[in-house]
């Protein structure tokens, strides 16, 4: 993987493999705050939110997710997929604390630090569970085998692009995610793609369309769990 600085200042990794990056090249921390922060978090309107990330990656979603439960002293439960966890060492190259402020440096690697398959209490206002394992096995409704699962209130749904990862934005896993939702729950995703707008509706969800980052993609998605 290779480092590389987004237009905000903050930086992102490259895949070759895939030809893919982790966040936009338009400004990394700009996408995060405001997809997942901004048009997630902050529209719920539950007291104690249950979130589910899909790619835990490099944990920049956590940590901002972190920062918004302190600031508002709203307590946060949240639970991250990653088949592929990074190394420390690639982490410290990313330092998001540098444009964050240095004071919580170590709430973001205490994110990375906490065990996996097992629930952390990160901070009074933010509990962690970190899943080891792939997305498309732990929610593949054909598996017989798959565990229970909780219900969330908010999906943060951060998989790499349906062209580089086809297998990661099936209706089957839409429809999965529309189940594990409770009432009135939201998924918001950077992808605004006509396809990936027309298998949420078909899961169930109502979409809107709304403004992408300041600078960044012209349209994100968020859905809705809705009579």
């Amino acid at each position: 993987m290779k480092l590389e600085q987004t237009a905000d200042g903050s930086y992102t990794l490259y895949v070759p493999e895939l030809d893919e990056h982790y966040h936009s090249v338009k400004g990394a921390l700009t996408e995060s705050q405001h997809i997942f922060i901004e048009m997630g978090l902050k529209h719920s309107t539950v007291s104690e939110p249950h979130i589910l990330e899909i790619g835990l990656g490099t944990g920049l979603n956590a940590f901002l997710t972190l920062l918004s439960a302190e600031e508002t002293r709203r307590k946060v439960h949240y639970t991250g997929i990653e088949r592929y966890p990074l190394a420390e060492e690639t982490l410290k190259q990313l330092d998001y604390p540098r444009l964050i402020g240095k004071q919580h440096e170590e709430d973001y690697y205490a994110i990375h630090r906490a065990p996996w398959n097992t629930e952390t209490e990160v901070s009074p206002w933010f509990t962690l569970h970190k899943i080891e394992d792939d997305f498309t096995r732990l929610f593949n409704p054909e598996e017989g085998s798959r565990p229970a699962v909780p219900l969330y209130d908010i999906i943060y749904f951060d998989a790499f692009a349906p062209e580089k990862q086809p297998e990661m934005w099936e209706q089957s896993l839409f429809d999965t995610l529309y189940k594990v939702l409770n009432e009135g729950g939201i998924l918001t995703t950077y992808c605004a793609k006509g396809v990936v707008r027309r298998m949420l509706q078909t899961a169930g969800f109502t979409v809107e369309r709304l403004p992408g980052p300041p600078g960044g993609k012209r349209e994100i998605l968020r859905a809705t769990k809705s009579d």
